[in-house]
């Protein structure tokens, strides 16, 4: 072979590592945005699912949720992790199982289990920190 030929093999080697590296343990890969929260069940299945799950508890009418919203967004699309938002307008029972009283909420969930909770805004290197130290 060329080794324009060799480079490029190369080169899509070095892509399909970084696409493995990129998918969680179950070999699933994580979604690139923010996965909204339908049910208690869907809840249930992304934290079994997925090894590292973020999970934004939020109010449409909340000023500091949606300061928060930009941050979360490109956690999703820049981490491993899979970022959950649940309404708790909407999801109010999940919200209160969880032991939320206010947005924004965030808890971190590795292994299916509660390992991290902030409440307030909180910067993004706070919770990339969080997520890398379960990771």
């Amino acid at each position: 072979m060329s080794d324009a030929s060799d480079e490029e093999v190369e080169n899509i080697r070095e892509q399909k590592r970084r696409e493995l590296l990129d998918r969680t343990e179950d070999g699933a890969a994580a979604p690139t945005e923010p996965v909204h929260v339908e049910s208690e069940d869907h809840f249930q299945r992304l934290v079994a699912d997925h090894d590292t799950v973020l999970v934004d508890y939020y109010a449409d009418w909340c000023g500091p949720c949606r300061m928060l919203e930009p941050t979360v967004e490109e956690i999703a699309e820049e981490s491993h992790a899979v970022v959950a938002k649940v309404d708790i307008d909407v999801h109010q029972r999940l919200a209160q199982q969880a032991g939320v009283r206010g947005g924004p909420t965030l808890k971190l969930f590795s292994g299916g289990q509660e390992v991290q909770q902030w409440v307030g805004v909180q910067d993004k290197g706070t919770l990339v920190s969080g997520i890398q130290q379960f990771a």
